[in-house]
């Protein structure tokens, strides 16, 4: 019974932001919007995003062993955004953004840019290599589980005389660490679905305690106009920036996606799950020529991917333990590499916009008694409401 309560209260908290936006999507499809808010200044869903990332894809089980994530993205908002239009917890994110940091929207009258508000809710796990032992395995991770909600802000930039453009998110998780993560009864009843043998030690995961990360990430690309998508065959490369901190995470990374294909989207690439909300940007304009409010259906395309990440990290909870309390840690090592490749694809699937991404990722060792390094698998299907 305590653990059915805890679940059912878990879950409602999470899907509480979700819920608390719809009546404002619901009233902004009113042409008046709310009060004297206009329609496109009230958060509304465009789209979501259901991610799953597991090593058995690779064919192990161990390290960084299941990810999945569902998100909701809203429409974009140009120009000055005005708090008062927004859904309570939505509001409340976007005020303590600019209190934590004012210069996010220092420049927030330029209507040639626009924002959007992404919800996300999802769950880590990671587990030792040998799923037989029941004791505490000293020289291996410790069994670890994260359950979270994430917030995040992102604004799509063009200077009136640059070639680039940039992506700027903001974002704020809060989670839970330990038994009430639930990674163990969800990897028992993958298990159980698969015919898989279950791990034995999970007496020995990490203590429940509170998860809280802010994050900053910044991603440079070549301008290539206000269309959904860049026609014909091309290519080009995404650069990025990130700084993670809290006890999910602390780090500081610095990465580069390359793309080649035919109508290659205009956003700003893939990538897998990360600890913290996903910045997915706002879109390219899916109109026509000046005073033209016809939506061009995008165009079917696809494309392969190519990522490569090197990251700096002075703490992350599934090697370093509990922050607040003492348990089983490894040695973390300071620096991570990872790389991914894959491939994308996306058409209009019943009338809806659709994308399909599978990646193979690779990831250097993370904590001095690791043996090999890991590889393991990401699919993730989008669509456009």
């Amino acid at each position: 019974m305590m653990y059915l309560t805890t679940r059912h209260g878990l879950i409602a908290w999470a899907l509480a932001l979700f819920l608390h936006i719809v009546p404002a999507q619901a009233a902004s499809e009113n042409a008046s919007g709310i009060g004297d808010c206009k329609a496109d200044e009230v958060v509304r869903f465009r789209g979501g995003t259901a991610r799953l990332e597991n090593d058995l894809f690779t064919g192990t089980d161990q390290n960084y062993t299941s990810g999945v994530a569902f998100t909701a993205v809203s429409h974009d908002i140009t120009g000055k955004l005005r708090t008062e239009c927004l859904p309570t917890p939505v509001r409340l994110h976007a005020e303590l953004i600019k209190f934590l940091n004012p210069g996010f929207w220092y420049d927030e009258e330029n209507s040639a840019h626009t924002q959007n508000v992404v919800v996300k809710f999802g769950q880590s796990m990671f587990t030792p290599k040998d799923f037989t032992r029941a004791d505490l395995i000293q020289n291996d991770r410790p069994y670890a589980g994260l359950l979270y909600v994430g917030m995040s802000w992102n604004r799509r930039k063009h200077g009136p005389q640059s070639n680039s453009e940039i992506l700027d998110t903001r974002e704020i998780t809060l989670g839970v660490i330990g038994p009430l993560s639930l990674a163990e009864q969800s990897q028992n009843l993958v298990h159980d679905v698969i015919g898989a043998a279950k791990f034995l030690g999970w007496q020995h995961q990490l203590k429940n305690e509170p998860a809280l990360q802010l994050a900053m990430d910044r991603k440079f690309k070549d301008y290539r106009g206000t269309g959904a998508i860049m026609p014909g065959f091309s290519a080009d490369s995404i650069r990025s920036l990130g700084l993670r901190l809290g006890n999910i995470e602390t780090s500081a990374t610095l990465g580069i996606e390359g793309r080649i294909g035919w109508n290659l989207p205009n956003d700003f690439g893939t990538y897998p799950i990360r600890p913290g909300a996903e910045n997915r940007p706002p879109s390219a304009s899916i109109h026509g020529g000046s005073g033209d409010t016809t939506v061009v259906r995008p165009q079917p395309g696809i494309h392969l991917f190519g990522t490569m990440e090197t990251k700096l990290v002075a703490h992350d909870f599934s090697l370093d333990g509990n922050l607040f309390q003492s348990s089983h840690s490894v040695t973390r090592r300071p620096w991570v590499a990872q790389a991914a490749i894959g491939v994308s694809a996306h058409g209009m699937v019943a009338g809806h916009g659709a994308k399909l991404a599978v990646m193979r990722v690779y990831r250097s060792r993370e904590f001095k008694e690791q043996g090999p390094s890991q590889t393991y698998g990401s699919i993730a299907l989008s669509i456009e409401f």
